[in-house]
């Protein structure tokens, strides 16, 4: 099996050299109402005790595409974490359900396959797909690529990592993309909050809430704050009632349960892997550097900790100035972001971040990196013990 997904990875390292994304010349096609394929059996347990580390306490330009920075992390206070939960150890045995049939859909507000709206409703369907592109921006670049070409691996389709008519078709089966949001006072009232660059003065923050409403937002529906506001233009977003053209992603079913998670550093991929060793879900990850690298292996799932508070330990960080250790407040502007999965390698996990646009174009410290979205839907797809094979 793990030759298999060695394989797999390595082709999608290799989609990265593919040229600009093309879009194929509009068609008109009706939207095809089927479920998303059925998911695999579900993950029987392992037994195993979570290890943590004692406490640890002290007294929007558009970046540009693939843009390469060095963030960091570190263990999260053993407080906040908690063992995985266990699972019935006759799921293997029982066949998974098949997800709930689509309600009635109203139309695509857009239908374009071409351009800034083609390539969003594109990244918006392989995101109902369980095929994350990463942050949603309308933009072509590596996680689009890697997105476009797993969707159509497991579409059963040549894999090209291009949008021709046979994965648009394919793909609009799980619309539609956009539709019709009207702001409530929760999405607008906040708090919102200016984060100051350095980990002192985050530690001296209340919480690390969003910035503003569009960040929210942003998060909300797994689109880059700049996107959302070219997708609405000159709509003031801080207002409740009023209403704008969101990303379709609130209602994407939840994942069935992983019988093995894989990390490839080549082709920086989280894989899904169910029961018989194939691929039915794919995230963009960070991975780590030169310098603090993936810890190839394999290991295996043992905490969770949602929004966590941080531990910021100068001394465990290369090059770091020294200096007092600092715990950071939870929110998804921590280091961290909202989620912290620790693996059996201690200081290790898998885990959100605060800058969803750098996923897979940063380096971490040999931590695995996602999208604040993206973490929350693993890990209600594994269990303590759940295995984390890193493969380079």
């Amino acid at each position: 099996m793990f030759s298999s997904i060695r394989i797999f990875s390595v082709a999608f390292a290799a989609l990265l050299v593919v040229p600009p994304l093309v879009a194929a010349p509009q068609t008109s096609a009706a939207l095809q109402q089927t479920p998303p394929p059925q998911p695999p059996e579900q993950v029987p347990e392992q037994e195993s005790q979570p290890q943590v580390q004692p406490p640890e306490s002290t007294s929007e330009p558009l970046p540009p595409e693939d843009k390469v920075t060095a963030e960091s992390e570190a263990q999260v206070l053993s407080q906040d974490e908690e063992p995985l939960p266990e699972r019935d150890a006759q799921s293997l045995q029982q066949a998974e359900p098949p997800l709930p049939p689509p309600a009635p859909m109203a139309a695509d507000i857009r239908n374009e396959r071409e351009g800034f709206i083609g390539l969003l409703r594109a990244q918006v369907l392989m995101d109902r797909a369980w095929v994350s592109p990463g942050e949603i921006d309308g933009r072509s670049g590596t996680n689009t690529v890697r997105a476009i070409g797993g969707f159509q691996r497991l579409a059963g389709l040549p894999v090209s990592g291009r949008l021709d008519e046979e994965t648009w078709d394919a793909l609009e089966k799980y619309g539609p993309a956009l539709q019709p949001y009207v702001l409530t006072e929760q999405d607008v009232k906040g708090p919102f909050r200016s984060i100051p660059g350095s980990m002192y003065g985050k530690a001296r923050l209340p919480a690390l809430s969003y910035n503003n409403v569009l960040e929210a937002l942003g998060e909300k529906f797994h689109i880059r704050p700049a996107a959302l506001q070219a997708l609405n233009p000159g709509v003031d977003m801080s207002r409740a009632g009023t209403e704008i053209i969101v990303p379709n992603v609130l209602d994407i079913p939840a994942l069935p349960q992983a019988t093995r998670i894989v990390v490839s550093d080549a082709a920086k991929l989280l894989m899904l892997i169910n029961h018989e060793g194939k691929v039915y879900a794919q995230f963009p990850v960070s991975t780590g550097s030169v310098r603090d690298p993936l810890p190839i292996g394999q290991w295996e799932l043992r905490s969770v900790a949602r929004n966590p508070h941080y531990n910021y330990n100068p001394a465990l960080f290369k090059g770091a100035a020294p200096g007092p250790r600092a715990t950071l407040p939870p929110g998804p502007n921590s280091p961290v972001g909202v989620m912290w999965m620790g693996l059996s390698k201690p200081h290790y996990g898998i885990h959100g971040t605060p800058e969803p646009g750098n996923i897979s174009k940063s380096h971490s410290n040999g931590c695995i990196r996602m999208t604040n979205w993206s973490v929350l839907q693993v890990s209600s797809a594994v269990s303590r013990g759940t295995p984390v094979t890193l493969i380079p």
